[in-house]
C-alpha cells in the first residue's frame, strides 16, 4: 500500500505502508499524517494556506485522527463535511492512482522493491499539468454526490 497527496503546486514523496500492516488509525497518524503532512505547509506550501482533504476511510474518520488532523493541520474536510460513499470525489482516486498505476506497473516486478522504485520514478514524472488539472477539477465533483 502506498500514499501519496498531491495539490495544483506540487506533490509529496510517496510512502510505503509495510506489507501486512493494518492501516488503524495509529498507524496512519505514525506512518503518514505526522511524516507526509504535518509540515507540508512549512514545506510544499511554504507558509501558504491550504485545505487537506482525505476520504471516508475508517482511519481517516476516526475521532483520534479529526482530532490531531484539528491541532496540526491548518485546515482540512472534517469527517462531517465529506459526502458518504464518495470514492470518485478524491483527485488521487478519479485520477492519479490509475496514471501512477499504469505507469509505474507497465512491466512486471520481480520483488517489491523493484516496484518501488518504478512507483517513485513514475510519480516523480507525472507532469505538474496533470496534477494541477486533476485538483482543479474537484470543486465540481461534489455537486454530482447530491
Amino acid at each position: 500500500m502506498v500514499w501519496a497527496g498531491t495539490s495544483s503546486i506540487g506533490q509529496t514523496p510517496l510512502i510505503f505502508v509495510p506489507a501486512g500492516v493494518k492501516v488503524d488509525t495509529q498507524t496512519y497518524r505514525g506512518l503518514i499524517l505526522e511524516p507526509g503532512v504535518q509540515d507540508l505547509s512549512k514545506t510544499m506550501f511554504s507558509g501558504n494556506p491550504f485545505v487537506f482533504q482525505q476520504d471516508g476511510a475508517p482511519a481517516h474518520t476516526s475521532n483520534a485522527t479529526q482530532a490531531w488532523l484539528r491541532s496540526n493541520n491548518p485546515d482540512f474536510i472534517q469527517k462531517e463535511e465529506w459526502p458518504p460513499y464518495s470514492p470518485d470525489l478524491n483527485p488521487m482516486d478519479y485520477s492519479i492512482c490509475s496514471i501512477l498505476e499504469t505507469r509505474g506497473c507497465l512491466l512486471s516486478h520481480t520483488n517489491v522493491d523493484s516496484l518501488k522504485k518504478s512507483l517513485c520514478r513514475e510519480w516523480e514524472r507525472i507532469p505538474q499539468e496533470i496534477l494541477r488539472a486533476a485538483v482543479e477539477a474537484f470543486p465540481k465533483r461534489p455537486n454530482g454526490c447530491n
